[in-house]
């Protein structure tokens, strides 16, 4: 079984290809400046995201002109905020909700819905997650009857950044604005018949796009800003094919998890978090700084690539087995431990605090270690660039228990460390490609015979 976070989409039909990611160091953002005006005051808008960076204010999707700024964003706080017609600092309409979205390992869907043609006022601006009506908000104001915003202007548009600041970071799939209609989220999405507290995307393409409306479905790595609607493409800065991801809302993929840990003020994650950066003075794996999928069986692999590992510096895959329920509740902090460096000693393979081998080959700039992770019968085998690497580890009992996956960077104080992930939806580039026996996931090197790309569409077959 795989433990994940809300709203963990199985094989369930409908599938969405890719996303994009946003990496908010980056500055990416797409935008389009509209011809003329749609409709302004009946619309609706539907996108997928996944989050990876909290506590930070980001903008969803937005209009920007001088004195006007309607919006869609996250605040510092992590609630969720809908301005509509904010001019000159007065807000016309806002809905701001209680809850915090802090959940970096699901995806979420999210639709709003205006119509100020309603004449009932509390039907004017309407908010959805995942299937479900927002209907409690710390903000709720309602505009007038007829207002008119910005949104469908012809004015620029963003998606995923203020235009300059307040930038995204994570992952945003099947954006959808349709101008002209007040839609219900079955418009964009369905209940599961054999899981129905699972909402999951549906087929968006025959739907009226009205003036100035869109859809981006991110499916053309070379023009991610493409209107699938058949309208006027979006203009994409800041962004690269390598950012076309296959982590989606229809199959979701691990990655790290940014909260929690006694360092975690030392690490920094990027590329949603794909990659960390350690610049701790303190040696050693922190258990609580670990991947978002929870294992409790099957066979899975993942492969990682250190960058500028130099002398002094150190980087550790970490297996980490949690026997209770508890931040601390480990079996060992270090249940297996591939360390890899530069120094006298050369890298080596540890297990429960003992060595296991030590004096192994020396890493190069962007080699790539492959972990081939086998909870049920208790063994790991580490691979460096394709070949393996040490002797395979045996005699991991986790019976009951949950392995967690951490990946960090070391070395001691003033030198960093840096690590990129690959689960399966790799940050960075892949020149060769291999997918796994079910035809998930795109690793540099060969995945072994039984073994699988952490992601939900593997649930079925991981023997959990």
């Amino acid at each position: 079984m795989i433990i994940l976070g809300t709203n963990s989409i199985k094989d369930t039909g409908y599938n969405v290809a890719n996303s994009v990611r946003y990496n908010d160091g980056d500055s990416p953002k797409l935008n389009i400046d509209f011809s003329s005006d749609g409709t302004l005051n009946k619309w609706t808008f539907s996108m997928w995201f996944k989050r990876s960076t909290l506590g930070t204010a980001q903008r969803l999707f937005c209009v920007i002109d001088s004195g006007m700024d309607d919006y869609i964003k996250f605040g510092t706080d992590d609630q969720l905020e809908w301005v509509f017609d904010n001019e000159d600092g007065s807000n016309k309409g806002v809905l701001k909700t209680n809850r915090k979205f802090r959940d970096v390992s699901a995806w979420y869907h999210l639709v709003c819905r205006l119509d100020t043609t309603d004449s009932t006022a509390g039907d004017r601006m309407r908010m959805y997650i995942n299937g479900t009506e927002e209907t409690s908000f710390a903000t709720d104001t309602n505009p007038t009857l007829n207002e008119t915003g910005d949104i469908g202007r012809d004015n620029n548009h963003y998606i995923g950044t203020s235009g300059s600041s307040q930038y995204f970071d994570g992952y945003i799939a099947e954006v959808c604005m349709i101008n002209n209609q007040s839609l219900a989220p079955t418009s964009f999405g369905e209940y599961d018949e054999d899981s129905p507290t699972i909402w999951k995307p549906i087929d968006v393409s025959g739907l009226t796009a009205g003036t100035n409306g869109f859809y981006l479905d991110f499916e053309d790595s070379g023009n991610l800003g493409n209107d699938a609607f058949g309208g006027t493409d979006w203009t994409e800065t800041n962004l690269a094919a390598t950012d076309q991801s296959t982590d989606t809302c229809t199959n979701n993929f691990c990655t790290l998890n940014p909260l929690g840990g006694k360092r975690g003020n030392n690490t920094t994650f990027s590329e949603g978090n794909l990659k960390s950066v350690d610049t701790g003075s303190t040696n050693g794996v922190d258990p609580n700084l670990h991947a978002t999928f929870g294992l409790t069986a099957g066979s899975w692999y993942f492969e990682m690539k250190a960058e500028a590992i130099t002398a002094g510096r150190m980087a550790s895959i970490a297996l980490l087995v949690q026997d209770g329920q508890g931040p601390d509740d480990y079996a060992d902090a270090r249940t297996v431990n591939l360390y890899y460096e530069k120094n006298s000693s050369g890298n080596k393979i540890r297990k429960f605090s003992s060595d296991v081998e030590t004096g192994l080959a020396d890493n190069a700039a962007d080699d790539i270690f492959g972990v081939a992770l086998d909870i049920d019968n208790g063994t790991v085998q580490f691979y460096k660039n394709g070949s393996t690497y040490g002797s395979q580890v045996t005699g991991l009992s986790s019976s009951g228990k949950t392995t967690f996956i951490s990946m960090l960077g070391e070395g001691g104080s003033g030198r960093a460390a840096t690590c990129n992930l690959n689960f399966g939806s790799p940050a960075f580039a892949i020149s060769s490609g291999n997918a796994d026996g079910n035809g998930y996931g795109n690793f540099e090197y060969a995945v072994p015979s039984g073994f699988l790309a952490l992601c939900t569409k593997n649930l079925g077959s991981d023997g959990g």
